[in-house]
């Protein structure tokens, strides 16, 4: 009987891609691939410690798994991930019944890792993080007309808030026929979506040919004949050229959709965070690509209660996201990451005063929101299905305007049958919160 292996895969996207492609090599040596932990005999966990609350969900999740395996459920643990890489032999000696620890540059050699801890062995290894796989065999698990397409490991920004660079490495750019080769293998299986992601997807290209290559890719993956939408997520402001609004204006596979992660808009601020622009040119920005492309929809991530935020730079942030009225935007409480600069900065704010500003530029937000979701109301769309919900007896999907696991839904209404994704055009007539109530539009 073959052995059972689940994946428990925590964190963003682009540590997803690293677990598919673990699976594939899982699947392809024989062992049997579950969904449920408790099913397994072995279960490896790709853990995440960006942030405190990535950590203590891993965490969470090791114990949960340790009690499995200490009731008989299930035999060996396995854990990697950019929490074991970042804190190695901590999570080594905090976990003594864990089976192995190891490093992203092992994940290649998983294979050899889990033949080791079926052995009896206890493996404490990691390799050189540029060592972590930029491609190869993956198996999806996300639903099936869509994938991650990872086109870059690692950070060189060095913003003074985040950990990445120093748990992930430097950037470096999956060479261009690689990501070619990988699209063209995922449009083949099924895929009809892409999602381009990186740490900085506009940086692609520059460790390997000196300036952004990231215009001339996203051309290349639209002229994949079964693609239909390409979206990419993670764009710098200060990287965002006339080239790059040229191909996103341009292309009909490119939704019109950018993910523009500012932080902040105070000058003073951005410079403390490592990071270039002020309001003015922000603004500037956001205005030009609203021009360029008047459908477009924009999302932002913003940190409140960075150190030395003060009263009146946080009212300026809310003027700013009022003014601009960013389509979709997060918002989270600065987090003080151990061996970061800002760590290190004496003029750290309340906890409670972060996330209360956090919580303040939410509720605007969702105000804002509101209003956009409104103003759709009448408007004809195209949507791809992702399933059936029974309960509310309709069909959910996304919009162009929506990504996936981060944006709102859009509700269904249709007289036939629809298969998962399938694009078809639909009428809005009403809206629920972030979400969005539809009927097909049957010609």
């Amino acid at each position: 009987m073959p052995i059972k292996v689940g994946m428990i895969s925590l964190g963003c996207s682009k540590n997803l891609v690293d677990s598919e492609r673990m699976l594939s090599k899982l699947r392809a040596r024989g062992y049997k691939l579950v969904v449920e932990p408790g099913e397994a005999d072995v279960v490896i966990v790709n853990t995440c410690g960006f942030i405190q609350s990535a950590k203590e969900e891993a965490i969470e999740t090791i114990l949960e798994l340790i009690q499995l395996k200490n009731e008989g459920t299930i035999q060996k643990i396995i854990l990697t991930g950019c929490l074991t890489e970042r804190y190695k032999q901590e999570v080594a000696d905090s976990f003594q019944e864990v089976d192995a620890v190891i490093g992203i540059g092992d994940n290649r050699d998983i294979i050899s890792i889990l033949d080791k801890v079926l052995a009896k062995e206890r493996v404490i290894h990691f390799a050189p993080k540029e060592d972590a796989e930029l491609t190869g065999d993956r198996i999806i698990t996300t639903l099936p007309f869509f994938a991650y397409l990872k086109i870059a490991e690692g950070c060189s920004n060095n913003c003074s808030y985040c950990a990445i660079p120093k748990i992930r490495g430097p950037y470096r750019s999956v060479p261009m026929e690689d990501v070619l080769k990988e699209a063209n293998w995922l449009a083949d299986n099924g895929v009809t979506e892409l999602v381009v992601i990186a740490q900085d997807t506009t940086r692609y290209g520059c460790d390997l040919y000196g300036e952004s290559r990231l215009p001339e890719l996203l051309r290349a993956l639209c002229a994949i004949e079964k693609i239909k939408w390409v979206r990419v997520l993670y764009c710098y402001p200060e990287r965002i050229t006339e080239e790059l609004i040229d191909v996103v204006a341009e292309e009909n596979k490119m939704v019109k959709y950018l993910d523009l992660p500012i932080q902040h808009c105070d000058k003073e601020i951005l410079r403390r965070m490592h990071r270039p622009g002020d309001e003015t040119t922000l603004r500037n920005l956001i205005n030009h690509l609203r021009e360029r492309i008047p459908n477009i929809t924009l999302r932002t991530t913003l940190i409140t209660g960075f150190p030395g935020e003060t009263k009146e730079q946080f009212n300026a942030l809310g003027d700013f996201i009022y003014d601009m009225k960013f389509d979709r935007l997060g918002c989270f409480a600065y987090s003080e990451e151990e061996g970061t600069a800002a760590a290190e900065f004496e003029d750290q704010i309340d906890k409670d005063v972060r996330e209360h500003r956090a919580e303040i530029l939410m509720q605007q937000q969702a105000d804002i929101s509101a209003e956009k979701n409104a103003e759709k109301i009448g408007s004809k769309l195209t949507a791809v299905i992702e399933g059936f919900d029974k309960w509310a007896e309709c069909y959910f999907g996304r919009t162009e305007a929506d990504a996936p696991d981060i944006d709102g839904k859009i509700f269904i209404h249709s007289e036939r049958k629809l298969k998962i994704g399938e694009y078809i055009q639909v009428e809005v007539f009403d809206t629920m919160d972030y979400d969005l109530l539809a009927e097909e539009i049957i010609e």
